[in-house]
């Protein structure tokens, strides 16, 4: 409590003495005129009477009125106390205040990462026909696959500095070139790198290497699986040419052997696979489908067979199939045939392109 406070309860406690002194003398008065009252007789006994009943009376308001006095003094702390909190209320509220714009400046404030995160400079370590490995001035490497609409400046070598706008891909090691701009041109004597420049990392180095074989224009690869209605066993060799007419469509000619407890069956199929673009191109993973005419030699029948295409009878078909291909080279494929009736109906099928 404050000084002012004090000073009104100290007032309040005088005022309340003072009322209780007149009502003590008062009180006196009352007992010596009733004393008087009987000492003098009865015929006085009735005018005392209404006099004492107007003295109780006003005392009665009196002690009240000391009641009402006891009760404020007692209140009026209380009372004060109270009319302080709001006061203590907004400092609180100020002091608590300046805490929250350092925590808003912070959440605003620029991420120098984020903002230059679509520009690169470094050192080219290594550049071919699809992908560029650059080395930045704190040793770290980074992949770069070319987009396909970007224009290769010359000058593009190992050694040159250059400035490398990107876009983020899928995958946190690999981002696309979307614009490469060659800022000092290679040194014209090729020295030793110094001793304290690491070399890249064996998993980017690896991970350059599965897309670089994965861009190239024709590949070959082997299959193997099992075909239904009717049951055989297959393997056959194919090959990837492309992309031809579109950046997604491939040529994919294969040839498989098919045998089984009733069937023999040679086919050539001549198929084109388009990439569906709902992935990164040079992404870990790839979906394609397809379709293309099929050449079927099929023999049917329980007696000892001969290699003889003699014993073959011809069957054109329809081929449709869909797939998934994998960065390393593995594929899983699901293909149909259609109008020939000896031809297995259904075909499961597992890859590797070298």
């Amino acid at each position: 409590m404050t000084s002012k406070t004090w000073t009104i309860g100290l007032f309040l406690r005088a005022l309340l003495l003072l009322t209780s002194g007149t009502v003590l003398s008062q009180d006196a008065t009352v007992q010596l005129a009733t004393q008087n009252s009987v000492s003098q007789g009865g015929f006085l006994q009735s005018s005392s009477d209404r006099e004492l009943d107007l003295v109780r009376d006003d005392l009665s308001r009196r002690n009240h009125i000391i009641a009402s006095n006891l009760i404020m003094i007692g209140v009026t702390p209380f009372m004060t106390q109270a009319g302080s909190t709001p006061d203590q209320t907004p400092a609180q509220t100020q002091t608590a205040t300046p805490s929250q714009p350092p925590t808003q400046t912070q959440s605003q404030a620029p991420n120098p990462t984020e903002e230059n995160a679509g520009s690169l400079s470094g050192t080219v370590v290594s550049a071919s026909p699809q992908t560029m490995v650059v080395r930045t001035a704190d040793n770290r490497f980074h992949l770069f696959v070319f987009d396909s609409d970007l224009v290769r400046p010359k000058g593009l070598t190992s050694g040159a500095h250059v400035r490398v706008l990107s876009n983020s891909t899928d995958e946190p090691d690999v981002r696309v070139a979307t614009r490469v701009s060659v800022l000092d041109a290679p040194p014209t004597s090729q020295t030793e790198p110094p001793p304290d420049i690491a070399p890249p990392p064996k998993e980017l180095s690896g991970l350059q290497h599965d897309i670089e074989r994965e861009a190239r224009r024709w590949q070959l690869g082997v299959r193997v699986g099992a075909g239904l209605d009717p049951e055989i066993f297959l393997f056959g060799v194919h090959s990837s040419i492309g992309p031809v007419f579109s950046r997604d469509f491939y040529l994919r000619p294969n040839v498989e052997f098919g045998f089984g407890e009733l069937t023999d069956m040679i086919a050539i199929n001549l198929e084109g696979a388009y990439r569906l673009p709902i992935s990164f191109r040079h992404g870990r993973w790839s979906s394609y489908i397809g379709a293309g005419p099929s050449l079927n030699f099929v023999h049917q029948g329980l007696e000892q067979r001969d290699i003889d295409f003699g014993n073959f009878e011809f069957e054109s078909g329809l081929n449709v199939f869909s797939g998934v291909r994998f960065r390393r080279g593995t594929f899983a494929e699901v293909k149909a045939n259609l109008w020939a009736h000896s031809v297995p109906t259904l075909r499961l099928i597992l890859g590797y392109t070298f």
